[in-house]
């Protein structure tokens, strides 16, 4: 969760009381937010540094992700404050002041919001929650600048109508913020290359053809987003009248950060609360639209809902007050007594369904008032799936043989899966990653090998022999499922050691199906008592008598001889469940192990 510091002074001053360290702390857990930290008796603390808390946010309320959300939202949790009316001013759209948006700039960042906060007032203090708050919408919702962009200027210092456009980098000439120099976008993005700041942000435009760029009216350049301002408009303590331009490659993100950067100072303005808008303009189909939107949107919820859910038995009267706590405008349905129409604040994305007003009925009302009851439906016994308990038997078989259970990863890259096991890739089988992050994440697993062999190969300094064993998932393309795909449990080991073990994993293999309640099926005796020569048999399937056998395999992944694959018969049908043996030489090269290693493999879903 993002931690936010504020002044301690200056908030207590904000919420009209001075609170003791554990009212304090009790104060944020009511709420829902938590005091990580107090620096007032800190002996590391500056004497001249006022003391600060460090407050947890969730990671859902990007509107409080500032002094000013913090004290507002505390505030009106208090009582001591109703819910801000946000408005817009109202005025011609001939008359306001006008973005217009470029065809180019599809090719590299397509969206740009605006808004004007006027007759601000700064203080040093408000300056810096400014910055910080588009700081931190930076490093969250906006993801690093990759979704959106802020940029905020000195409207006295620049004449609309503006405009946003994409140019190639050597057309692009203005100095950079708190910078001398006049620089085109190749020379900005080399100066900055080593900038420990705005050196992460370049690779966003940088293999662009085009950069994109604000113009005001006498083409002097606003921004170059999304790295870095122009120096011409930068904002100081003596700005009075802010602009804001927002740019992104997400819509959604882009208005939700517009709404929260003109909320949260709109406090300041000569009238609080009031912004001006911006008109967008696109070139390319000849839309329009007004921005900000601060549009508040209305969710019809169930009185029964929401009690039910907090084991409440309030009147919609009571819930609608409850809800005014967590800055909700909330009435009871006139026509139908069973709902409350529920105002949601502009700033409140993270409202999407009625668990989150629900959620918001239970804060308001305190957790720990809420009432303890016993369920009042049948008592019914928990047991764990079956697969669960087949994979806790052998789990505790393999630890009570002296296997040790790891857990890799179960995303692998594509050689691991295949190549590095000498095995083919028919494009049927593996889940692949649309966009993987690297090229170890390539795939989802379709066995435990790659995962084990990995293992050993980063425990070679560990002494030999080493048994390892996994009991866990891997996953399977599968028309079938509505998803496409499906999980399929597989247990797995491996022996790593200066003898291969062959005998020492098929002895393990007995015994965990022996715990299974499966017995092992000869080729003189089958379970019943008649004769039967396996080797003979062409088809196993025609064979009876439940139980397992084992059977010779010539397959690439393993040596010449020394590999078996294991088939299990019930009811008259057989399968190969899994496969045993010693692994060949390449697939040891390739994974980088220099003594023989066996492994195991079985499915475990076909004992269910």
């Amino acid at each position: 969760m993002p931690t936010i510091n504020v002044d301690k002074y200056r908030l207590f001053e904000e919420l009209g009381e001075q609170f003791t360290p554990d009212t304090f702390q009790q104060l944020c857990f009511e709420f829902g937010i938590e005091l990580d930290k107090d620096t007032e008796e800190d002996e590391t603390r500056p004497k001249d540094q006022a003391p600060e808390l460090a407050i947890e946010i969730p990671a859902n309320r990007y509107d409080m992700l500032c002094f000013e959300g913090i004290a507002m939202y505390l505030n009106i949790f208090r009582g001591k404050q109703t819910t801000p009316n946000f408005k817009l001013l109202d005025i011609p759209e001939d008359k306001m002041q006008k973005i217009t948006v470029s065809p180019e700039t599809e090719k590299v960042r397509p969206y740009v919001a605006g808004a004007i906060l006027r007759n601000l007032k700064f203080t040093p203090e408000r300056y810096e929650s400014f910055i910080g708050l588009q700081d931190k919408l930076h490093q969250n919702l906006a993801r690093q600048r990759t979704l959106v962009s802020i940029g905020t200027h000195d409207l006295d210092t620049i004449q609309g109508p503006f405009t946003y456009e994409a140019l190639a980098p050597k057309d692009i000439n203005f100095v950079p913020l708190n910078q001398t120099k006049k620089m085109n976008g190749q020379e900005l993005m080399e100066f900055y290359e080593a900038d420990k700041h705005l050196g992460r942000y370049l690779h966003i435009i940088r293999d662009k053809p085009v950069y994109p760029v604000i113009f005001d009216a006498n083409k002097t350049v606003c921004s170059l987003p999304p790295i870095i301002n122009s120096d011409h408009s930068k904002i100081t303590l003596d700005t009075k009248n802010v602009f804001i331009e927002i740019t992104a490659t997400d819509q959604t993100k882009l208005d939700i950060v517009c709404n929260i950067m003109v909320a949260m100072f709109s406090k300041y303005c000569d009238e609080p609360f009031t912004i001006e808008p911006v008109k967008i303009v696109s070139e390319h189909n000849g839309t329009t639209r007004i921005t900000p939107s601060l549009h508040t949107r209305v969710m019809d919820v169930e009185v029964d809902y929401l009690n039910q859910c907090c084991g409440l038995q309030e009147s919609p009267e009571s819930l609608c007050k409850l809800l005014g706590k967590m800055a909700y405008t909330a009435v009871p349905d006139k026509e139908d007594a069973k709902l409350i129409k529920v105002s949601v604040p502009p700033t409140r994305a993270d409202v999407l369904h009625a668990c989150d007003v629900m959620e918001d009925v239970a804060i308001a009302y305190g957790y720990n008032n809420l009432p303890r009851t016993s369920p009042n439906q049948a008592s019914t016994i928990g047991k764990p799936l079956m697969i669960n308990k087949v994979s806790d038997i052998v789990r505790n078989e393999c630890a009570m043989a002296g296997w040790i259970e790891v857990m890799p990863l179960i995303l692998c890259s594509h050689e691991e899966n295949f190549e590095w096991l000498n095995r083919f890739d028919d494009g049927q089988t593996a889940v692949k990653l649309a966009n993987p992050k690297s090229v170890e994440y390539q795939v989802v697993r379709t066995s435990l090998l790659p995962g084990l062999l990995k293992t050993l190969r980063e425990n070679k300094s560990v002494r030999l022999p080493l048994k390892i064993t996994e009991v866990a998932d891997i996953a399977l393309k599968d028309e079938t499922k509505e998803r496409k795909a499906r999980n399929e449990r597989h247990f797995a080991a491996a022996f790593y050691g200066k003898t291969s073990g062959f005998e020492v994993v098929h002895g393990l293999l007995d015994r965990i199906l022996s715990m299974l309640r499966v017995s092992f099926v000869t080729h003189e005796e089958d379970l019943h008592g008649k004769s039967i020569d396996y080797k003979v048999a062409e088809n196993p399937s025609e064979e009876k008598g439940n139980g397992y056998f084992i059977k010779e395999i010539d397959e690439p992944t393993f040596f010449q001889g020394r590999a078996a694959a294991i088939y299990l018969r019930l009811g008259g049908e057989t399968r190969r469940i899994g496969e045993f043996g010693v692994l060949h030489p390449t697939v040891l090269e390739k994974f980088d192990l220099r003594y023989p290693v066996s492994v195991l493999e079985v499915n475990l879903e076909v004992f269910l």
